[in-house]
């Protein structure tokens, strides 16, 4: 390919000093965006001319410079507006705290980084701030300063690593910084001392930190390298006493009696090698100490000398989350279980669940002011809310959206109607639909039994199918009696190839037969789905699969070898199919199929879509590539400036192609005859982007459907 003469012609201008770049490599050096230009990379630059040695060195320099100045140029414009969260609302929500000189402004923490606020009791939710750099962080511990309601302590901990830290905000949560001396600590508890707010202290995996001067200081008060405190899970202070702490581990609770110069074991009674979960104080008797453990709840009557194990909750709810004491009526004790939420009203003799057992409870709050009014943070199902103290429960989500989505559809013939396949949400995920542009969503999974939807897919009659972690399934609507659900197309009905032995004129020869195969059903995961034509396309985990009678039945698997499809795209009767390390082509609407040849440098393909001329669009981690005459010949967008791309589709109405990667929260559309880009910040990570007339959506990676703001305009990058 002559990429002189395919290339775009690129204009602009640079001032090397005080620009941000990104990841580039450019004469031996790296950069990253939060980094300045060095000066050896200025140096390196006005060098070029002893740099190189040949004219085609020379050539191919000036691309790469045409792309460090592409990139500092996009990162000196204005920033764009976000764009808006706007649903489905739910998914996993961790942990409270209310603001006590204002019980109604509460907190939320997720496990994604994120942490939201409320100003109306939890019954609205609105996106605070995102700690840290990436999406990891699983803000369990949420404090609000007894002592100045706008110092907010967050401690923090990363999923399936160690690391984690404190984030403190002085002015209510618009502006955060992280606590140098718990810098990487994975924080796994965090308490205030109610007798005294100067005092705090941090559970870690090392140990127990405390802090005597409002978090600005911080010092390990568990014994240095100790075998037995660390790995500390919960905290609770002594509401007369700072210097009484509580500490329970991974392995048994310890206590210290004189701020953590000693430690002492009060195991007695508790079943060994019990994680300790959660740990309350008696706010009315400070003897009275109930615990939770991987082993079930216990209460002790004597400061934790002796542990009695409480009966009532069954031996399948071992894992207790959280415990919470109603702060008006003490012998009240929530406690919130992998199994749902259980309740005693008298000290924890007997106890009552008070949700279905498919609740899992990750923290509880009761509002000091009304006991009856109880939210719990739950995994899956997010907020829910009580106003008659735990007996029934509401979904209290509306702003809060930490859905992780597989699929995206946006209705071809009403821009406003928009489907979702969530993953990891069981019962509370499936597949959902907004009739509005995204303002409101309904829930549509009865009969997906709690699959993962990977994709979602419209017949050219209208037909809503989906792909899911276990089949093919379409969803059926009948009107006159109000039944909807999903019903399962499944049947793979294969013919096979005989060979039988006839007799014909006394001589025998062999004949080849088709017999039909042993219908199977398909279980397996579904990865994507193209019905734009009459012969509907499947990639499942059993091969590629297609349809000649709208799903009735299905015929098809393994090609060339493999199983492991991607994704699929259909153009008339030629449909391609990708898979990690290459490509398969059929001409004739599936009936046979054939290697399909892919740029040998690729190493992971990701995405193949055709646009209205038959052009075929490569998303993979090298960039986007495209071939007119079906792998011939392929040209790729250079000047793109991530690789890595995760997604890619055409947009029939603007004639675009629009590309997004995991790793950028830019969205790009690509002009199929110019090959000019423009692009997009949305302030979120990207897993899908699709156009809904005018406007653009995307599905982020934990935040549910993304709204282009109506006012955005994208930025021309190449011209």
């Amino acid at each position: 390919m002559d990429e002189q003469s395919t290339e775009p012609s690129f204009r602009t201008s640079l001032r090397l000093t005080g620009n941000s770049v990104g990841l580039i490599d450019f004469c031996g050096l790296s950069t990253h965006h939060s980094e300045k230009i060095p000066l050896e990379l200025i140096a390196c630059v006005s060098r070029m001319q002893i740099c190189v040695e040949s004219a085609k060195q020379r050539a191919a320099w000036m691309r790469r410079l045409a792309v460090v100045l592409l990139v500092v140029a996009l990162k000196g414009l204005p920033a764009q507006t976000a764009w808006t969260s706007v649903g489905p609302d739910g998914g996993d929500a961790r942990s409270f705290a209310a603001d006590p000189s204002h019980p109604s402004h509460l907190y939320l923490g997720t496990v994604n980084s994120w942490i939201y606020g409320s100003t109306d009791q939890g019954a609205s939710w609105q996106r605070l701030a995102k700690l840290g750099h990436g999406d990891d962080l699983v803000l369990d511990s949420i404090v609000v300063d007894a002592a100045n309601s706008s110092t907010i302590f967050v401690g923090a901990w990363k999923l399936g690593q160690p690391g984690g830290g404190l984030w403190v905000s002085h002015d209510g949560g618009k502006s955060w910084n992280e606590t140098p001396a718990l810098l990487g600590q994975s924080i796994r508890s965090f308490a205030q001392a109610p007798s005294d707010a100067k005092i705090l202290f941090a559970g870690t995996l090392e140990g127990v930190f405390r802090s005597s001067d409002s978090g600005a200081s911080w010092a390990l008060i568990s014994p240095p390298g100790s075998r037995e405190i660390h790995e500390i899970e919960s905290l609770a202070v002594d509401p007369e006493n700072p210097d009484i702490v509580y500490a329970g581990t991974w392995h048994l609770p310890w206590k210290t009696s004189d701020g953590g110069q000693n430690w002492k074991s009060i195991k007695e009674g508790v079943i060994e090698d019990s994680d300790v979960f959660s740990i309350i104080v008696d706010a009315g008797n400070p003897k009275t100490i109930y615990l939770s453990a991987c082993s079930g709840i216990y209460k002790s009557a004597n400061a934790g000398a002796l542990f009695k194990k409480i009966e009532g909750i069954p031996s399948t709810a071992r894992r207790t989350r959280v415990l919470m004491q109603d702060p008006q009526n003490h012998d009240t004790v929530y406690a919130g279980t992998t199994e749902g939420l259980y309740k005693t009203v008298d000290g924890g003799r007997h106890f009552a669940r008070m949700t279905a057992p498919d609740v899992i409870v990750n923290d509880v709050y009761v509002d000091p002011r009304d006991s009856s009014h109880v939210l719990l943070a739950t995994d899956r199902g997010g907020v829910l809310a009580s106003t008659d103290a735990g007996s029934t429960f509401q979904s209290a989500n509306s702003g809060f959206s930490e859905r992780k989505l597989g699929a995206l559809l946006v209705d071809p013939q009403n821009p406003q109607q928009i489907f979702a396949g969530v993953l990891n949400d069981k019962t509370r995920g499936g597949v959902f639909r907004s009739i509005n542009g995204g303002a409101a969503w309904q829930q549509m999974s009865d009969g997906l039994d709690g699959r993962d939807v990977f994709a979602l897919a419209q017949s050219q009659d209208g037909e809503l199918v989906a792909g899911t972690s276990h089949g093919i399934f379409s969803w059926t609507e009948n009107v006159d009696n109000g039944i909807a659900h999903w019903e399962p197309r499944n049947v793979l009905a294969n013919t096979v190839t005989k060979i039988a032995q006839e007799t014909h004129s006394g001589k025998k020869i062999n004949v080849e037969k088709k017999e039909k195969a042993p219908i199977i059903s398909i279980e397996s995961a579904v990865n994507a789905l193209d019905l734009s034509s009459d012969v509907w396309l499947a990639s499942t985990h059993m091969g590629l699969v297609i349809s000649k009678d709208k799903g009735a039945a299905w015929q098809g698997g393994p090609v060339a070898g493999s199983i492991d499809y991607l994704s699929v795209a259909v153009h008339g009767a030629t449909m391609v199919a990708a898979r990690a390390d290459g490509a398969v082509i059929s001409n004739d609407a599936g009936a046979t199929w054939g290697t399909f040849p892919v740029p040998s440098m690729l190493t992971r393909i990701h995405r193949v879509a055709f646009s209205a001329d038959g052009t075929l669009w490569l998303g993979a981690r090298e960039g986007v590539y495209f071939t007119s005459d079906k792998g011939k010949t392929w040209r790729w967008i250079e000047r793109l400036p991530f690789r890595d791309i995760d997604d890619l589709s055409y947009d029939p109405g603007a004639g675009k192609v629009l590309v997004s990667s995991q790793a950028s929260d830019n969205i790009y559309a690509i002009d199929p005859k110019t090959l000019s880009w423009k692009w997009w910040q949305t302030g979120y990570r990207i897993g899908l982007v699709r156009a809904a007339g005018s406007r653009l959506i995307a599905a982020s990676l934990f935040q549910g459907v993304l709204l282009e703001p109506k006012a955005a305009e994208p930025v021309t990058a190449n011209k």
